[in-house]
Formats: C-alpha cells, structure tokens, sequence
C-alpha cells in the first residue's frame, strides 16, 4: 500500500490541497513503513501563470457541491493526481469537494486530518486511530 501525504516541507501536512508543493509518498507493507519519497506536486502555482493569473472559476462552487467544480477543475486536478496514481490514500489538512470526488472516483482514499505533523498522522494511520475530517473539505 501507499500513502500520499501533501506537504510543502516534507515534515508538516499542507493545510490546501491545491496548494501545497509536493508529496511524501509512503509505501507500507504489513503495517509498516518500508519507503518514504518526495514527489513534486503541480498545484495552483502553475496553472496560475497557465491561466495568466485567473483561477478563479476552478474554485468556484457547484450547486451545494462545493468547490472546485468550476471551468478546468478535473483537468487540473487529474494533473496534481497523475504523481499519486499508484497510491491507495491521500492525506490533508482540507481540499476541496471536487477534488476529494475525483480522488474517490480514481480508487485513491482521501482522509482530511486536522493533525499537523506528518509522523504522527502516519503513525495514527498505521495504528488505525487516525481520525477523517470531511468538515475540512470545502
């Protein structure tokens, strides 16, 4: 199995999805860490200057959905997934609607956390105590 955790400095769990700069991707096997690896995350940074600077519909929300369902949305966010396709579970501090159905429809788990640490969320994960908070979600 692995988990994808977003992140901007490989120790802390990034707070938006969209956001954050790249994945620490762990593989598990029999209930614990064998791996761990950085990967490099497209986020907002790019498809702002993609967009020259107006990502304003992506965000935008869908009849009580809630956001990122607007104008380009799948497509970027197969983009920020692509990295994370062989991962079973995604961890963040909050992500939109949109993107956490995207990775429900691709078989990859999202678990939004309101814990910081990146360590400690694994550990709560391998341990199965570790909380999902879809309030997070937006």
């Amino acid at each position: 199995m692995k988990v994808a955790v977003v992140t901007d400095d490989g120790v802390m769990i990034s707070e938006h999805f969209g956001q954050a700069l790249e994945y620490a991707v762990y593989t598990v096997e029999v209930g614990r860490v064998v791996s761990r690896e950085m990967r490099t995350k497209a986020g907002q940074r790019e498809f702002v200057t993609e967009s020259g600077g107006d990502t304003r519909r992506e965000h935008e929300f869908g009849r009580g959905r809630g956001s990122g369902f607007g104008e380009g949305a799948g497509r970027r966010h197969g983009r920020m997934i692509a990295v994370i396709s062989d991962c079973d579970v995604v961890l963040a501090g909050g992500m939109g609607a949109g993107m956490r159905r995207n990775l429900a429809e691709l078989g990859i788990k999202p678990i939004l956390t309101d814990i910081k640490d990146i360590d400690t969320a694994i550990t709560q994960f391998l341990n199965n105590t570790l909380t999902d908070h879809p309030e997070l979600a937006s």
